[in-house]
């Protein structure tokens, strides 16, 4: 069984990605499928490592809308023909920031 952090460097490993994905800004990811393509399966690799963490971890975190990830991993793997790019450009534009801010904070509490 993996743990807790294991997940978490995995959720900042997939937010690395696509930071480095989106470098070409907002029109590079509406005008190329590959990126939104790859944008897409990180976010949804990241929402669904979200929910192996343990409801201890979850507890001890709570500036972190787990519910809200919980809520895009279906989306994006129940609904996904229904997904609009605007919609995921703001998650990456607005959300993934302050995730990642968190997960690192977290990242660090863990590790020591």
């Amino acid at each position: 069984m993996k743990d807790d952090l294991f997940y978490i460097e995995y959720m900042l490993e997939c937010i690395a990605r696509i930071e480095r994905y989106t470098r070409g800004g907002m029109e590079a990811f509406f005008s190329d499928s590959m990126i939104a393509d790859a944008v897409i399966r990180n976010l949804q690799t990241l929402a669904e490592s979200s929910q192996r963490t343990s409801p201890r971890l979850k507890e001890s975190a709570p500036e972190i809308n787990w519910r809200q990830l919980a809520g895009f991993r279906n989306v994006v793997v129940h609904d996904y023909l229904g997904l609009e790019l605007g919609a995921v450009w703001d998650v990456v534009a607005t959300d993934l920031p302050v995730l990642r801010r968190q997960l690192e904070r977290l990242r660090e509490r863990l590790g020591s």
